[in-house]
């Protein structure tokens, strides 16, 4: 994986129904044109597929191919794995401070 945005992007596609990436831009805080440009990177690696939505054909989908699958459990364990580090130096009173 290249950057912690394109993790970020495949930790935020839902895995069975997929993602209308209209919806991928708000939810991280990110530019459309850095969206964009994101899931280019993403589909030319061949981590996501880009599908129309059965229902709305104006909604592009984003799915998350088997590569996309295993680069996600690899973003997974990174967030879980930094999250228990930092946790590791704190006492639980100061966390829920």
């Amino acid at each position: 994986m290249a950057s912690m945005a394109l993790g970020m992007i495949i930790l935020n596609i839902d895995i069975t129904e997929g993602t209308p990436s209209t919806q991928l831009g708000p939810r991280m805080g990110m530019e459309a044109t850095s969206l964009s440009r994101s899931l280019n990177r993403l589909e030319e690696v061949g981590a996501i597929v880009r599908k129309g939505d059965p229902n709305d054909k104006r909604k592009s989908m984003i799915h998350l191919t088997q590569q996309g699958l295993d680069w996600r459990e690899v973003a997974k364990n990174a967030v879980l794995d930094f999250n228990e580090h930092v946790f590791s130096h704190f006492s639980k009173e100061e966390i829920s401070n």
